[in-house]
C-alpha cells in the first residue's frame, strides 16, 4: 500500500495497485467503491486516506507511539482487535504488544486474510464483530 505515495491518476491505477498488493483478492468489476478509500487532491491525484508516515518504523522515543500507548492504556470501553492473519501492517507481535498495553481487549485473528479483513472475508469479520457486540450488549 506504499505504492505511488505521490498519488494515482485514476481509480483504475488504484485497482491495479491493490491487485499487485493483494493478488489473492478478486478485483472488483465496478471501481466506484474504491473512491471510499482515497481522497481526490487539488492536484487531481487520488491519495490514500491514511498517512504514509504511519508505515515508518517507530523509535522508542517517537511521540506518536507514546501518545498511542497512553491512549490504549486508558481504554475503558470494550475493545476488539481484529487482525488479518496475512497482514503486513499489524504483525502478531504487534497485536500481542497491544494486548499487553490493553489486556481487557478481545482479540481475533482471521486466517487467510490481509490487513483489510472485511474486504477479504466479510462474513468471518462480521461474525467476529457480532459475537463481540452480543457479549457486551447486555452489560
Amino acid at each position: 500500500m506504499t505504492q505511488s505515495p505521490e498519488g494515482f491518476h485514476s481509480l483504475e491505477e488504484i485497482a491495479q495497485a491493490i491487485s499487485n498488493y493483494q493478488p489473492h483478492r478478486m478485483r472488483p468489476q465496478n471501481l466506484d467503491g474504491l473512491a471510499k478509500n482515497v481522497r481526490l487532491g487539488a492536484d487531481g491525484m487520488y491519495k490514500w486516506h491514511w498517512d504514509p508516515n504511519y508505515r515508518k518504523v517507530y523509535r522508542p522515543d517517537d511521540q506518536r507511539r507514546i501518545r498511542l500507548e497512553r491512549a490504549a492504556k486508558k481504554l475503558q470501553v470494550p475493545t476488539l482487535l481484529v487482525r488479518g492473519g496475512l497482514s503486513d501492517v499489524l504483525s502478531e507481535e504487534g497485536a500481542q504488544a497491544f494486548l499487553q498495553i490493553c489486556p481487557s481487549a478481545s482479540y481475533v485473528t482471521v486466517k487467510g486474510t490481509g490487513h483489510m479483513v472485511a474486504g477479504d472475508s466479510n462474513d468471518i469479520f462480521a461474525d467476529a464483530v457480532i459475537e463481540f457486540l452480543n457479549k457486551y450488549s447486555s452489560a
